[in-house]
Formats: C-alpha cells, structure tokens, sequence
C-alpha cells in the first residue's frame, strides 16, 4: 500500500476515535474535546444552527467584501488581516456540524489556499501579513479541519509553521494584538503535541509565553477596579481580550503543572466579577473595563470568545462553575446579540437596554452605532467573528474523559456518535434545557460496553435527582460532577432532574436580576423596529420602546421566590423572541418616574429600596401592576436589573 493511502485511511479511522490524550510530561486533562462533528445539535438547538447557516453566517461572504472572493486569505487583493479567518471560525465549525453541501462548499477554497499557499520557509496567509496574530486564527480553523475530515495535510502543515515562527521568534517578537492573545496559538501548539510528540514544540511554547502578555500577574494585582477613562485605557484593559485571555492559565497549567496557574482561571473570573460584572456572565467592556452598572455593554466577539475560552478551560481543569458559566452566557448574551433571524447583530449589548438608536452613549471608546442592529455596527471585527458561538459551543456539549468515558460539557439537546473502549456508542440527549429542569440521555451501542460517564449538577440545582433505567441513584452535591461506570446497553436510559428555583441575584445599587435555572430574565418590553439603511439582504435596524420600562420590583422579603408567577408554553423553532418564549415570569411592580433617560439610555438603577415621590404616591398615579419576564436572549429592549421597592410597612 502506497503511504498516501495509508495516511488517508489513518485519518478515516481516526474521525471515529477518542482525542488522544495528553502526552507526557503535560499534565492530564480533565477532559478532552471530541473531534468536530461527533456531536450533533437536535431539538431547539438543531433550529439555532440551521437559522445561523440560512442568515448572516451562510451569505455573508456574498454581500461584505472583506470576507469575499477577492479577500487576501484567498489569494486576491482585499482584506489580508483577521477577518477572513474570523469568518472561518464559524463558518467551518457550522458547516461541518450540520453536514451542510452548499457550506462546505463555502469552506472548500480557503483551507484549499491555505494549505496549497505555504511559502518553503513555512510561512502562510497572505504575503502582505507581518502580524502573527490573524495566522493564529487560521491555525485553529486547520485543527477543526483535520478533525472533521482527517486531512493528512495539516499536520505537516502546522510543523512547518511553528518551525518558521520558532526561527523568526527574536528576529519578529510578537506584536501588538499577538501579545495578548498568544493563548490562542499555544492552544493549537498543544493539540499539535499530542499528536506527534515533538519535544521542541514546547520548547517554543515557553518562548511564546515569555513574549506573550501575563494575564495571571494581571490579575493578580488588579489596577482596574473601577470604569476606566480613556486615556488609561490599553491591550490589557479590552474587553475581548480579555474575553481570550480567559483560557490562558488553564492551559498554560497543563505544561507548567502550577497548582497557582490552575486556579488562576476561577480568580480572573471572580476578579471581573466583582470589579465588571454583568448579570448576563459577562463582563463590562465598551469597548474597555467598564464598571458593573447594567447600561454599559459588552461586545458580541467578547461573548462568543469568552464561550469558546470557557470551553477550553473547562476541558482543561473540569471545574463545573465553568460549564455552568458557558451556559449562562450561551442560553443569554449569546442569543441577545442577534436578531431573532440572526441577519443582524450588536456590536455592543447593555443588560439594562431600553433604547437602541443612533446616540453617543456613555461609553469611553464606542461610537454611536455600538447597539444598534445591523451588518457592521461600530466596526466589523464582530461581524466577521460572531459566527463560532453556536457551533463550538456544539462541539464541547460531549468531551472525552480519562477513564476512557465521556463527559457533558454543558446540557443541550443533541446526539453524541463517538468510540469507547473499540465500541460504536451513539447517545441521545433529550431534552429541552434550558427551558425545562430534565434531560435524559439514551444510550445505543453497537454491543453491551461498560465506561464510565461523567455529569454535573448546576450549583444552582439544589435537591437534583437520578435516575438509571427508572431505578434512583444518588445525586452529587449541586456544583460538582458525577460519575456512573456500568455496562450500558442499547435502549439504556439516564434522567436528570434538575430543580430550578426562581432566584433574584443582588447586583449594582442592591438592584436584583432574576434566573432561573441558566436563564435570566428581563422585562419585556414592546419594541418597535426602525429601518436605518439597507445593504444587501441586511438592514441596521433601530429599535424604540413602545410600552414603559422604568418599574422597581416588589418582592417578598420573607420568600423572593414567590414573588413570581411561572407560566410555561411549548417550544418553537426560535424559543428567543418576544412572542415565542417558553417560560415566562410575572412579577408585582410600580413605575418609577424618578428613573429616566440620560444620554439616551436608562440610567443606573437607583440604589435600592426605592419609593415612590410623595404626590405620585398619595394620587395613586403609578400603582402597582403585573408586569411580563422573558429570558434575557429573547429580549432586545429589556431591563435585566431593578431597582427594589422598600417593604410595605404594617398597618
């Protein structure tokens, strides 16, 4: 046999197989991610996917000239920077997790010019480019490449690069952007080292790290408590760097095996929490660290790159509040992003968002379209970039683990198709999470395998039940994983059942969100849709509110939870809309006439508890009403933090 053939039926094998594991001396893993397209979207999240490929994501190369066929990453003379990989980096992960002909065929030209273009000192991508930075996106786009349709070329390909870089690293130090996300290319370097084991390979990771920026020492002494001002604002203050930056010590613990690199992720985390934190998961960065008032924004390439972080890191360390972190942010500000027919988005999105206009608002760095709807509002590196929230996050719902089993990385319905210990295993997941509190797993492999099978219950589920086969097994305690090793057999079946409270979370100004489950909520408010301009299919859109949104909650300070009504409805193909929504909240409230606009956007809730003026009080001008939750992702105008009412004294 020729070694060709060998190769390509080396790599057939492989789609169906495990990740390799770490090798020595890395660290193990506490799971590994599967390899794109093993696991497949089902149910509300199948819709999701398929709305992306017939919107923005599946057209956009034919209608934005910096992703089109004269881009510079496809041998023409256009855009030769980051977007033509941006796009890549969703466009191929959807393509191939829906199998989708007319995609693939979208995706075909790029890799093929890529892989057909390497100069002979290993350099690629357009001769134009001297930045490493755009190069490290394309380097992951090739790794989920390989894995979808085992390419024997790639991996030559990424050896032949790191070579060059390694040889340039004094000559051409890392620059600019790079510095800060140099994260992103030791991720590929990792995946690359578990798969022909070259010692040198680390070598030049630890070269990179000492060009690369210290997000652990960053955040160790944090000087950025507060919203900073434009003149202090830098790299390391920006959001999406951030958001990228979030992976980096979980990874960079895998080779240095620190316990302080392995718990640096959870202190990044609650430092941004504390300092910025959103109610949607995110943080606030508009276009820089912004404080935790709920009218400052968050960009969409920050939400989806956080996702994609958190998937990693969780890969990497297991912790469940990470997985419990992605969720938040995928089944809210992920969503809240788009429109509803995923034709336009934000370039930023505020939680307490009333108003979306074209108006200078009160953020340091971002222009007068940042929330508006549309093609490319503020600036277009989210309008080549948002396209890899949905998909990646697909493919981290199923990780390997080490025990030769398999892990949830979050719950979604979806089908799982992979090999365990030589055995086909197919498992369904059924479900309709995050709208409901159940999710059954049903197991179909080609023959009678024993393997373990890792889960977590949310922290916030508290009471959780287990049950195999109808038979009640104990549950883990809420915030931890647990493990079933047994014989499964075709027909098996697992139900988790998975307690949602109704909870208000205390925010800025002792104002309260409110969840349930991975949901948020928000007020919802009665939008009316304004055209700015068309290009193309796509049209930026403004968006006014057309009922009130200035309410302070009345809660019940003795049980909060009953404070609320919960309605439920059945699904629809687009659960995240205003008219659709499967679950919904009704709450007591009283408008607030004090609370009002300033620059165009609600201010900051009044510190908590609120009353109401004198005169509006005793002329029972604003009495109190039943008012309307929704999940966060379905609502574009809402308000997600409110102001609470003070107590009704005692008569």
């Amino acid at each position: 046999m020729s070694r060709v053939f060998l190769l390509l039926l080396a790599a057939a094998l492989a789609l169906s197989a495990q990740p390799p594991k770490n090798r020595a001396p890395l660290a193990p893993s506490a799971f590994y991610p599967l390899p794109l397209s093993s696991v497949k979207p089902a149910g509300w999240l199948l819709d999701q996917l398929k709305i992306q490929a017939s919107a923005i994501t599946g057209h956009l190369d034919e209608i934005w000239p910096d992703v089109g066929p004269n881009s510079a990453w496809l041998g023409g003379t256009g855009e030769g920077w980051e977007r033509g990989p941006y796009y890549l980096d969703g466009l191929l992960p959807l393509a191939y997790t829906l199998d989708d002909p007319r995609l693939i065929a979208k995706v075909k030209p790029w890799v093929e010019w890529a892989l057909t273009h390497q100069r002979p000192d290993g350099a690629i991508g357009p001769p134009s480019n001297k930045d490493w930075w755009p190069n490290m996106i394309m380097l992951k786009v090739l790794t989920q490449y390989q894995e979808a349709t085992g390419d024997p070329r790639v991996i030559p390909f990424l050896e032949k690069y790191f070579a060059h870089h390694a040889a340039l690293m004094n000559e051409r130090p890392l620059h600019q952007w790079a510095i800060y996300r140099w994260q992103d290319q030791f991720a590929t370097l990792l995946w690359l080292y578990n798969r022909n084991g070259d010692p040198a390979l680390l070598d030049f990771a630890r070269r990179l790290k000492a060009q690369g920026f210290d997000w652990r020492g960053h955040f160790e002494n944090f000087a950025y408590p507060n919203k900073v001002p434009r003149a202090q604002t830098g790299l390391q203050t920006h959001g999406v760097n951030n958001a990228m930056g979030v992976k980096t010590s979980a990874l960079w613990y895998l080779l240095s095996k620190d316990p302080a690199d392995k718990a640096a992720t959870a202190k990044m985390l609650d430092t941004l929490d504390r300092h910025h934190g959103l109610p949607n998961g995110m943080f606030s960065a508009d276009e820089h660290y912004a404080g935790r008032s709920p009218v400052q924004g968050i960009e969409t390439c920050a939400v989806v790159e956080e996702m994609f972080s958190l998937e990693l890191a969780l890969a990497a360390l297991g912790d469940p509040a990470l997985a419990d972190r992605l969720e938040k942010i995928a089944y809210n500000a992920l969503p809240a992003s788009q429109t509803p027919d995923q034709w336009g988005h934000q370039y930023d999105q505020q939680p307490n968002q009333v108003l979306c206009s074209y108006s200078r608002r009160d953020w340091e760095t971002n222009g007068p379209e940042s929330n508006l709807f549309g093609l490319q509002p503020n600036f277009g590196c989210c309008t080549a970039n948002l396209h890899q929230g949905w998909p990646k996050f697909v493919a981290s719902l199923w990780m390997a683990s080490p025990d030769d089993g398999l892990a949830i990385g979050a719950y979604a319905p979806s089908t799982v198709r992979t090999t365990v210990r030589k055995t086909p295993v197919v498992i369904e997941e059924q479900t309709e999470y995050p709208f409901r509190n159940t999710v059954q797993l049903v197991f179909k492999p080609s023959e009678p395998v024993a393997f373990p099978i890792h889960f977590r219950v949310p922290a916030w589920a508290a009471g959780a039940a287990l049950s195999v086969n109808g038979q009640p097994l104990p549950a883990p305690k809420p915030g931890a994983y647990g493990r079933i090793d047994r014989q499964w057999r075709n027909g098996d079946r697992l139900l988790l059942s998975f307690p949602m409270p109704i909870t208000p979370v205390q925010g800025f100004n002792q104002s309260v969100s409110i969840e349930r489950g991975p949901l948020v909520f928000a007020l919802r408010v009665e939008e009316n849709w304004r055209q700015l301009r068309q290009t193309g299919p796509v049209s930026d859109w403004e968006v006014f509110p057309v009922s009130p949104w200035n309410y302070a909650l009345r809660l019940d300070a003795a049980n909060p939870a009953a404070s609320f009504e919960l309605s439920e409805s059945p699904l629809s193909s687009q659960p995240f809309t205003t008219t659709t929504s499967p679950v919904v909240l009704k709450a007591k409230a009283r408008r607030l006439p004090q609370w009002m606009l300033v620059n165009d956007s609600a201010a900051p809730p009044p510190a908590s508890p609120v009353t109401i003026p004198g005169r509006q009080e005793q002329t029972g001008k604003y009495p109190e009403e039943s008012i309307t939750l929704i999940p966060y992702g379905a609502a574009r105008l809402r308000i997600t933090s409110f102001p609470v009412l003070e107590p009704v004294k005692p008569q």
